[in-house]
Formats: C-alpha cells, structure tokens, sequence
C-alpha cells in the first residue's frame, strides 16, 4: 500500500523558507524579522508539525522576500538548528543553518532599566552568549542576564 504524504505548505517560485523554527516560535520569528503581514508578501506558517530531527518543528515561508545576513543571527536567539533557504525559479539556490555568534551586538536591548545600553550615551547594545541551549546571554556592560524568554520581550 502506497505511503500517504502530507504536504503542510506550498513550494514557493521566489523567497525564503525558514525551517526547523523550534515548536512554538514562528511567530516570533516573524516578530523579529517585522513581518506583520501587512508587506503583501504571501506568507505560509506551519507550526507544531512533525520533524525527523526533532519531534515537532514550525517553518515559515516568504513569497518575493529574501532574508538578510544580519537577520540570520536574530533567529540564531530564538531558534538556533533553524535553516535559512533562499527560493528563486522554485529551487533552493542558498541554504544555510544559523550560527549564534558569541558575540550579540544591536539586536537586542538589556533588560536592565539602569543599563548604560539603556540611557542616552551612543552605545550599541552587546552581549556574551554563554550558553546555547537554553540561551542565556550576559550583557557586556551591566553583567545582567538574560535567558530565551526575557530576550524575546527586547527586540
């Protein structure tokens, strides 16, 4: 009897597909990249689908968007085994996996009201990965840290 394929999301002719979001933060990613939807891009969302590498996964499609390189490393935060394709032609022309640098610098703002990051000095906001999974992160300047959830909440 012949295997039955579930097809959760339409290939695309130009754009960007990011898979193996961890389950659950599509949306955020979204958020991350702004993407509201209101862009007139066709977006796909797949969330909470079955993965071979992991047990579930999300994946978002683009339509007539391409990711840049910066863009990449504000995923890593969120998701670090996501895998960034570009699509032009309907085949994948670029495929790469995130990389979370040790080093974050102006994606993300301390949590620390009293920060230096956070006052009006010209200082662009770094942090120190310290760990992967899960994510904490130390700000170079105060020393607080910072875990996924608190990050999620300083885009």
């Amino acid at each position: 009897m012949p295997r039955k394929v579930e097809l959760y999301a339409k290939k695309i002719r130009n754009g960007t597909v990011i898979d193996h979001i961890s389950s659950g933060y599509a949306l955020d990613v979204l958020n991350i990249l702004k993407i509201t939807g209101k862009e007139n891009h066709v977006l796909c969302i797949v969330m909470n689908v079955p993965s071979k590498k992991f047990s579930r996964k999300d994946m978002v499609k683009i339509e007539d968007w391409e990711l840049k390189p910066k863009d990449a490393d504000k995923i890593a935060l969120i998701s670090p085994y996501a895998t960034i394709n570009i699509i032009r032609e309907y085949d994948v022309v670029d495929k790469k996996s995130v990389n979370l640098p040790k080093v974050i610098k102006g994606i993300v703002k301390c949590n620390n009201p009293s920060c230096i990051s956070n006052s009006r000095e010209p200082l662009e906001p770094m942090f120190h990965v310290r760990k992967n999974e899960p994510l904490i992160m130390q700000c170079h300047y105060c020393s607080r840290i910072m875990e996924k959830e608190d990050i999620l909440e300083r885009f």
